[in-house]
């Protein structure tokens, strides 16, 4: 009976708390891309993936994102926060440059930013 009484005037006390600023935050341990970008040819909507080189550039900063294999995904610029260029190329295609890619961060980890580039066909 003592038992049960502590264990719900434990389970009380812990519900009644309102003062949830102490909750501590627990993050994992795995590091997260900041950026990860798919490429397809403008003209069919094909996923472009082999021979493609995608680079995260921010100020001096210069990323070559690598490929998910299996995937159509590249990505990089793991825990990095920053503000980001992306410039992607293929032989025969137009370079394609992105608008601004702005990678912030939680209290845990960067916040993933997923673009899309098409190229263009020479």
């Amino acid at each position: 009976m003592k038992k049960t009484l502590i264990l719900f005037l434990l389970l009380f006390y812990a519900c009644s708390n309102d003062d949830r600023t102490q909750d501590p935050v627990l993050c994992t341990e795995e590091a997260r891309p900041g950026i990860e970008v798919t490429v397809k040819d403008t003209e069919d909507n094909m996923f472009l993936v082999k021979d493609v080189t995608v680079v995260a550039v921010d100020n001096e900063y210069r990323e070559t994102l690598k490929n998910v294999s299996g995937t159509n995904i590249f990505i990089g610029a793991y825990e990095r926060t920053g503000n980001y260029t992306v410039v992607t190329n293929k032989t025969n295609y137009v370079q394609a440059t992105s608008d601004l890619v702005i990678v912030t961060k939680d209290d845990c980890h960067v916040i993933t930013k997923s673009i899309e580039v098409f190229l263009n066909k020479k």
